[in-house]
């Protein structure tokens, strides 16, 4: 039982973690870097990288979603139940279909969006429907991942209160 705990556990911390890192670490010091080095192509080639980290990144979530809805799953089957056992599995399962709905689908409208103008969807007019749609769906998966982000918060301290 300890270590499907654990399993849950790391997984929730893991997802958590790494969420915190992309958005609030890797991605500013990314686009700070690579703009001073190289003015002219630095924001693409921070997009291109920061694209292929977040796309990796999604495998980490899916993974830690299925171990950590695993281990619950696990838990209530072979002990006590954790209180609010439904609850929990729900959060978990949400914040799974949240990661898959963005890396699925929003990452690669957003892809989409870029092979037709290029790298750089923000030297588009601001009004340009492209660039509208773009800066859209960038703001869209900011906030499911600060969806999951409170999701993983809660659930953390969900078990450190209990």
């Amino acid at each position: 039982m300890r270590s499907l705990r654990y399993a849950y556990l790391l997984a929730m911390a893991v997802w958590l973690g790494g969420m915190v890192a992309v958005g609030a670490v890797v991605a500013p010091a990314l686009f700070q870097t690579l703009q001073a080095v190289a003015p002219a192509d630095g924001r693409a080639f921070a997009g291109e990288a920061f694209k292929a980290i977040l796309s990796r990144f999604h495998l980490v979530a899916y993974g830690c979603g299925a171990v950590a809805a695993a281990s619950l799953v696990a838990m209530a089957l072979l002990g006590p139940r954790p209180r609010q056992f439904g609850v929990r599995v729900a959060i978990v399962l949400a914040m799974l279909g949240i990661a898959l709905y963005s890396g699925l689908w929003v990452l690669t409208e957003i892809d989409s969006i870029q092979a037709i103008v290029g790298t750089l969807p923000s030297r588009l007019p601001a009004a340009d429907p492209r660039r509208v749609r773009f800066d859209a769906l960038h703001q869209l998966a900011t906030r499911l991942m600060m969806l999951n982000i409170v999701g993983a918060l809660g659930l953390l301290w969900w078990d450190a209160t209990d």
